[in-house]
């Protein structure tokens, strides 16, 4: 590995220069940065991924939805389509995207948008929804050409933007001091019981300025859920729970499924994984492996098992009719804060939209 590091650092040090030289044009004011007169909150991370982006995004559309009239905007990663598009109720994730499919699948009365170009797609926004009142920026934190009047990045407990290095000899997308242009840091993933102490520690180790606000998650899985409601639903299949004598063949498309592979090896017999690339589009070979492997496992107490963000990719023809007769089911996650910092997240987020909106 330390070798590999070493033949890679040239084009580190080539990406560094550019990313740098980039950020500077913006600071100076060369390269032009958009603001705008209502709230835009920025949702972002110095990795590639792997940080919990989703869950931390519609934990921010569940808490302003009911207050504010809210737009979320991402390019809708994957997607086959581009420019400016709005995720209706029927739109696939071919369409727009796993995430922004999800996200409409929750948040019916939400404007769901995707545009690669942030800057066009908040300005369409405002022309097409002008009662909006706050537009949350999925995965935006490098898109410097807008300027979210409150940035958030998101950091992951086990791999700390301080621990890693810029790609390819690591895995961050800028140099660690571009945290500096973060409003909140968010340490997620971070185990459910964590001591006040440890908190001290790593904000002691981020170096983190006086403007900067430091909240740690954690990630809390729901009950099981069918992937095909219908098709259960017409059935009367019983939603199964995690037993000591359960099987599991659990599938993921996502950047890092640690935390899901351990919260479900305590609680069940046998997981047995296989893994995708993040966002992985789902084809026939695919899901007949899926079946093969699910088929081979032992045990008549078993069930197929992936992730909620995977479960819109499986809603297409040809798959649906292969895996709508087995139990197959996703598990919702959710954010959760340790100790006060849910309140002074919120009320901090609170604070801010409310400068902006014209809501009372």
């Amino acid at each position: 590995m330390k070798l590999l590091r070493f033949l890679l650092l040239p084009i580190t040090l080539v990406y560094v220069g550019i990313t740098m030289l980039r950020n500077l044009f913006y600071d100076v004011g060369i390269f032009g940065s958009s603001r705008y007169q209502l709230a835009v909150i920025g949702i972002g991370n110095l990795s590639l991924g792997g940080t919990g982006k989703s869950p931390h995004v519609e934990y921010l559309l569940r808490f302003l939805a009911d207050k504010f009239q809210t737009a979320t905007l991402s390019r809708g990663y994957g997607r086959k389509t581009s420019g400016y598009l709005e995720v209706g109720a029927n739109s696939t994730f071919i369409e727009v995207g796993d995430e922004p499919r999800m996200l409409k699948n929750k948040f019916p009365n939400a404007s769901v948008v995707v545009d690669a170009n942030r800057r066009r797609g908040i300005k369409k926004i405002m022309e097409k929804h002008q009662e909006t009142q706050v537009i949350l920026l999925d995965d935006a934190f490098q898109h410097r050409a807008v300027q979210p009047g409150m940035n958030i990045l998101l950091t992951d407990y086990s791999k700390l933007y301080i621990d890693d290095l810029v790609v390819p000899t690591g895995s961050l997308r800028e140099i660690a001091r571009g945290a500096l242009r973060a409003d909140m840091i968010i340490v997620t993933k971070c185990p459910s019981i964590f001591s006040p102490v440890d908190a001290r520690g790593i904000r002691k180790r981020l170096k983190v300025r006086p403007y900067q606000s430091v909240y740690f998650s954690y990630f809390k899985y729901g009950k099981l859920k069918t992937v095909y409601a219908k098709k259960d639903k017409e059935k009367k299949k019983e939603i199964p729970e995690f037993k000591k004598s359960t099987n599991v063949l659990l599938f993921t498309g996502i950047a890092k499924s640690a935390n899901l592979v351990y919260h479900l090896k305590d609680q069940v017999n046998q997981v047995q994984h296989i893994r995708f690339g993040d966002h992985h589009t789902f084809q026939i070979n695919d899901i007949q492996r899926i079946i093969k492997e699910f088929e081979a496992l032992k045990g008549g107490d078993k069930f197929i098992l992936t992730t909620e963000k995977d479960a819109m990719r499986l809603q297409m023809p040809g798959i649906v009719e292969l895996l709508g007769n087995l139990p197959i089911y996703y598990i919702p996650i959710q954010v959760e804060f340790h100790g006060k910092d849910k309140v002074e997240f919120e009320e901090q987020i609170m604070n801010y939209v409310k400068r902006y909106s014209k809501a009372d």
